[in-house]
């Protein structure tokens, strides 16, 4: 997969979490606001997230990332990060 800007980014996380809860209001969540609190996931809907961005962006996500990926802005400099320098 190409590298990811924050517009490419931002869309695989709502697709992701969409994916997981289909009616997630995202006219609440707030760039720091984590997941688990405004959307309501939990420890498996989470991991299920994990998955998701680890298939759709094809970057390794391992469980010390994970609190990088608990927030929208976290989730999106993750992934632009990691698929930087990638073609």
């Amino acid at each position: 997969m190409k590298p990811l800007n924050d517009a490419d980014a931002t869309a695989v996380v709502k697709e992701s979490i969409t994916h997981i809860v289909p009616d997630a209001d995202f006219g609440r969540l707030e760039p720091d606001d984590r997941f688990r609190d405004v959307l309501e996931l939990d420890s498996l809907d989470f991991l299920t997230l994990v998955e998701l961005l680890s298939e759709r962006t094809g970057v390794r996500i391992d469980e010390d990332d994970y609190p990088e990926l608990d927030t929208l802005s976290g989730a999106v400099e993750f992934l632009v990060g990691r698929t930087a320098g990638r073609s």
